[in-house]
């Protein structure tokens, strides 16, 4: 089994997702603007906004929900082959996931990486440098731009972490997609080339995606309490 995860496992640990409802952009299209990397290395405002926003995350105090434990439980079954997350949270990893069999597609906010010359260094510590009141903390190295060691908008992928994925989905009997909308690409063309390979589908996720039509099997309850009831079947 392959696993594919979106936001939407992590709205249950407090994190809102982005194109929900209650989403983040759908509240407030201006903090897309934020996940856009022409305008975080072109606009100093944006970055400011960027930082601020990384001391308030809810990702700091959140804590895995059953769902991140039910995949870690999948995995000490020996059943997950991998697990690939569109999430930046890691709450994948505090729930037990070995970082062995986790691509983290979409990078992490856990660290910051210079723009310049590629330094990576805890997020906590260029957090400590905004509370004491540095609004855009510069690379201590080099003296280059910081940004969370995620990818925006605008920024390709890295590529052992998509050819990691889509050999995981080639390879597939099941591929299982959680919290996702399946509408963001490449991760999302995971899909077709796991279909393509004879693999089954299933999609748990509260909106419609555009494989529903394809898969086995399609679930609306909450994920929190499906994926525990689902491993308890394996």
């Amino acid at each position: 089994m392959v696993v594919l995860t979106g936001a939407g496992i992590s709205t249950e640990s407090g994190i809102p997702d982005f194109r929900g409802p209650n989403g983040v952009w759908t509240k407030d299209p201006k903090a897309e603007r934020m996940s856009d990397i022409r305008y975080y290395m072109s606009d100093p405002e944006v970055r400011r906004l960027s930082w601020r926003s990384r001391l308030d995350h809810p990702a700091w105090g959140a804590k895995p929900n059953a769902g991140h434990r039910a995949l870690a439980e999948l995995e000490r079954k020996g059943r997950l082959h991998l697990l690939v997350t569109q999430n930046i949270d890691g709450l994948h990893q505090a729930a037990g996931t070995s970082p062995d069999i986790l691509v983290e597609i979409h990078g992490t906010m856990r660290e910051v990486v210079c723009m310049r010359c590629g330094e990576r260094a805890p997020m906590e510590r260029a957090l400590e440098r905004v509370r004491a009141g540095e609004e855009d903390p510069p690379c201590r190295s080099c003296g280059g731009i910081l940004k969370s060691a995620t990818i925006s908008f605008g920024q390709s992928l890295v590529a052992s972490d998509l050819e990691r994925a889509m050999a995981g989905a080639a390879a597939a009997d099941v591929l299982l997609a959680v919290g996702t909308s399946l509408g963001v690409y490449p991760a999302a063309g995971m899909v077709p080339v796991a279909l393509s390979g004879g693999a089954r589908l299933a999609i748990l996720n509260a909106e419609p995606t555009p494989f529903d039509a394809d898969a086995s099997a399609v679930l609306r309850r909450p994920i929190g309490e499906v994926l525990p009831e689902l491993v308890g079947l394996v």
